[in-house]
């Protein structure tokens, strides 16, 4: 369906009150293939340095975010597979709110500006044992030449920092057999375009996918 497919969002497992888009459609296009998802027990990436940041436990106040409502998805045809990114903002506004979501499930990131998604990506995520948090995470520092302090030099290029203790988006290869030490690892050069455009403060949901539809709120 174009144009009107829900869309996968979940509610923050963390009890935050909120709730945030992930990149699925109701029809599996959207979805990285079966093939391409990493088993459980996969080795992180090399090349993929960060800690892992446990998701909070105890219930926070609801996020402050302008109201965001779905307006727009992209029309991606066929399987979102390990690498591939998409970037359009024709028909998007210059301006507007921004929003990063990130769905574990669907292992999609995507961006919207004021409700119009304008990119998506297939991403790398955390194992069972160092998995991806969840929950809100507003950007708070950016990097564009990063390096891990935690995993021997590793690189991070185009670096958004979500916590303290080092969960990021950054860039890396992304691919099957590879996973991450709970960061959000996607192409470098969508890292790179993604970098250009957040700022410090930029929200990103990173959550697991209850259906909703075009027109609903985000965040209420």
């Amino acid at each position: 369906m174009k144009g009107q497919g829900w869309i996968g969002l979940a509610i923050v497992a963390a009890g935050l009150g909120i709730v945030g888009v992930g990149l699925l459609t109701g029809e599996p296009a959207r979805r990285p293939s079966e093939a391409a998802a990493p088993a459980p027990s996969i080795a992180a990436a090399p090349e993929v340095a960060a800690s892992l940041a446990p998701a909070p436990t105890e219930a926070a106040s609801p996020a402050q975010d302008p109201d965001f409502v779905i307006k727009r998805i992209l029309p991606i045809e066929g399987p979102l597979r390990y690498g591939d990114w998409h970037w359009d903002e024709a028909g998007a506004p210059a301006d507007g709110p921004l929003v990063i979501t990130v769905d574990l499930e669907a292992r999609v990131l995507s961006v919207f500006r004021g409700g119009y998604e304008i990119a998506a990506t297939a991403v790398l995520l955390g194992t069972t044992e160092k998995p991806t948090p969840t929950g809100r995470f507003p950007i708070t520092e950016k990097d564009a030449d990063h390096t891990s302090n935690i995993y021997d030099g590793a690189p991070m290029p185009y670096m958004m920092r979500l916590t303290n203790d080092g969960i990021t988006i950054h860039g890396t290869k992304v691919q099957n057999g590879y996973a991450s030490h709970g960061c959000v690892g996607v192409p470098t050069p969508f890292a790179k375009k993604l970098f250009g455009i957040v700022a410090v403060g930029t929200p990103v949901y990173i959550t697991r996918g209850k259906m909703v539809g075009l027109g609903d709120s985000l965040t209420g």
